[in-house]
C-alpha cells in the first residue's frame, strides 16, 4: 500500500473511479430525470479532477510550479463551474 502512495498510483486509481462516477451520471441523468447535461458533468467533475492532479504531483515530488498551474486550473474550472450554475438559477 505505501508503493500506491509513493509512487501516486493512488491518485490514478481514484481518477479511474472518478470517470466510472461520470459515466454512471451521464447514464442515470436520463433515466432519472435528473435535469442536468453532459457539459454540467464535466464541469462538476473538472475541478476535482486538476486536485487530484495536484495531489498527485506533490506525492512524486513533482516541480512546485505544476502543481501550482494544476491548483489555478482547479480554481479556475470551479469558478467556471460556479458562473455557469449561477446564470441558470
Amino acid at each position: 500500500m505505501e508503493a500506491l502512495f509513493r509512487s501516486g498510483h493512488i491518485v490514478d486509481l481514484i481518477i479511474v473511479f472518478m470517470f466510472l462516477e461520470a459515466a454512471a451520471l451521464l447514464m442515470l441523468r436520463k433515466r432519472l430525470a435528473l435535469g442536468i447535461s453532459a457539459s454540467d458533468v464535466v464541469w462538476l467533475m473538472l475541478p476535482g479532477l486538476f486536485l487530484l492532479l495536484a495531489l498527485r504531483g506533490a506525492l512524486v515530488s513533482a516541480p512546485w510550479e505544476w502543481i501550482a498551474a494544476t491548483l489555478l486550473c482547479a480554481l479556475v474550472a470551479h469558478l467556471i463551474d460556479l458562473w455557469r450554475r449561477t446564470r441558470r438559477a
